[in-house]
């Protein structure tokens, strides 16, 4: 595996042998729109690096999509492991990667920016949960490096979500951090609406 932009030797150490971990679970070599899977999740880890996020959100970022999301069904790992990926990145960080599984992206994402705490609703149980303002950032970010990390990489994906992506950005506005912004607004518009405190 090698080092991606903006990656420390020992940083990227560190994120591959977690990630050979997650394999060991049983996880698959799966396709995605952007390459691999595994290239898409390290993508994921390094651009929150680079972006200076805490390591428990990389190390999240790392096993983004373990339990599959809803768009991305095919689930490398069930909930029942939960417990054995905690093990390897930590409860914090596993239950950030939970959140982000489990969000139903047709009630929430819409939602994101109107208010706070944020209804957020769970796929997985089909329960509401009110998502406070430090989750809610997180969860932004971690949200928009995976889809930057596609559509920086997949000019067609990008266009065919240009209008979705760029209302989300700009909704997510006050929560992203400075350089999640910055690269956001190199690919997608996002001058415009903006969320509570834009």
């Amino acid at each position: 595996m090698t080092t991606h932009s903006g990656s420390h030797p020992a940083t990227a150490r560190g994120r591959d042998e977690k990630f050979r971990a997650l394999a060991a679970l049983g996880a698959g070599d799966f396709a995605h729109i952007n390459g691999s899977l595994e290239e898409h999740f390290v993508g994921v880890h390094d651009m929150l690096v680079d972006w200076g996020a805490r390591p428990v959100l990389c190390d999240a970022g790392l096993f983004h999509a373990a339990y599959g999301t809803v768009h991305f069904t095919d689930a490398m790992l069930p909930l029942d492991k939960r417990a054995l990926v905690a093990g390897i990145i930590g409860a914090e960080a596993e239950a950030i990667v939970y959140r982000y599984c489990s969000c139903d992206r047709a009630t929430v994402w819409p939602r994101i920016g109107a208010a706070v705490p944020l209804p957020f609703e769970d796929r997985f149980t089909g329960e509401t949960i009110l998502m406070p303002l430090d989750e809610l950032k997180e969860f932004c970010e971690l949200t928009a490096a995976n889809e930057l990390q596609i559509a920086a990489g997949e000019p067609g994906f990008r266009e065919q979500h240009r209008a979705v992506f760029t209302s989300l950005f700009s909704r997510m506005r006050p929560w992203l951090s400075e350089p999640g912004n910055r690269f956001a607004a190199s690919l997608f518009d996002t001058s415009g609406e903006g969320g509570i405190g834009a």
